[in-house]
């Protein structure tokens, strides 16, 4: 094992959505890095056939494991906490990355919207379960390298600001405002959880993936599939590569709460950096949370 893999092999990463994608992408980069890596994802077949790709490329002291769930459910998304509390006692870098669009308004068992849940609502609720581990990792850690990495997207600027009144868009839902609405709120979770976890020495930052090849899509309308089968795509292992970067290099272990895309920081849009907006949603989410977890 190399020094540089010596200085990993005690860092722990948790990628969700990491069965296919950017996710397994990044989970792939991190295991060859000799990271311990747990990935998320829903498919079991899925999850399986990636489990054994990422430890195939995994460097001689990696460890690998996965736990599946359904992130549109909010019980589904406790479960996995407490699950990965049981794989390590520390996590240095989680990356919410799992999420995707729908073809129309689906509600889940627990009455959420499933776009909102899926995208905002379980990287909300998986973030604030594994605190205790974050805070832990950041006790016996440089300030700064402890770090909470979101995968939003340009999408967000298409939403002049979140529609307090129908968060979940029930009374007037479209499948692309939805995804636009999330991954606002994306950005501003990242901005409010930044401000808490400051003075912990954690740096919470987000970052624009691109127009990437995966099955993101595969869920869409037939609006989103036509226009991701027409325009050229990325692989996934580009914005892994911003993902690595994000959770290693020293200049992004400061001054938290920033947006990033292709290994450079970039503009988020005015209404992704409105503080009370931010402090609102997260207030707003554990309403929604309290009567189900």
């Amino acid at each position: 094992m190399s020094p540089s893999q010596n200085a990993t092999a005690s860092r722990c990463v948790v990628v969700t959505g990491a069965s296919s994608g950017i996710g397994k992408a990044s989970a792939e980069a991190f295991a060859r890095m000799g990271w311990h890596v747990i990935g998320t994802g829903r498919d079991p077949a899925r999850c399986a056939d990636a489990e054994e790709a990422i430890r195939a490329v995994a460097s001689h002291g990696s460890r690998v494991d996965f736990v599946r769930g359904d992130f549109t459910e909010m019980a589904e998304v406790k479960r996995v906490a407490s699950e990965i509390a049981n794989l390590t006692d520390r996590v240095h870098v989680l990356v919410n990355n799992a999420g995707g669009v729908r073809d129309a308004h689906y509600r889940t068992s627990e009455g959420l919207e499933a776009t909102f849940a899926a995208n905002h609502l379980a990287p909300f609720l998986l973030t604030r379960e594994l605190l205790p581990l974050l805070e832990k990792a950041a006790d016996d850690s440089p300030p700064g390298t402890v770090r909470v990495i979101a995968v939003s997207s340009s999408a967000h600027l298409v939403c002049q600001g979140l529609n307090w009144n129908d968060l979940m868009m029930v009374e007037d839902f479209t499948a692309n405002a939805a995804y636009c609405q999330a991954k606002l709120a994306n950005l501003l979770f990242t901005r409010e959880l930044n401000r808490r976890l400051a003075d912990k020495g954690i740096v919470a930052q987000a970052m624009h993936p691109g127009r990437v090849g995966s099955n993101f899509a595969s869920h869409g309308d037939d609006a989103m599939q036509a226009y991701m089968a027409a325009n050229e795509c990325i692989l996934p292992e580009a914005p892994a590569r911003t993902i690595i970067w994000m959770a290693t290099a020293p200049e992004v272990g400061r001054d938290g709460g920033r947006y990033f895309h292709d290994l450079a920081e970039i503009d988020a849009a005015p209404q992704a950096c409105d503080d009370d907006a931010a402090a609102r949603l997260w207030s707003e989410s554990e309403n929604m949370l309290a009567n189900l977890v």
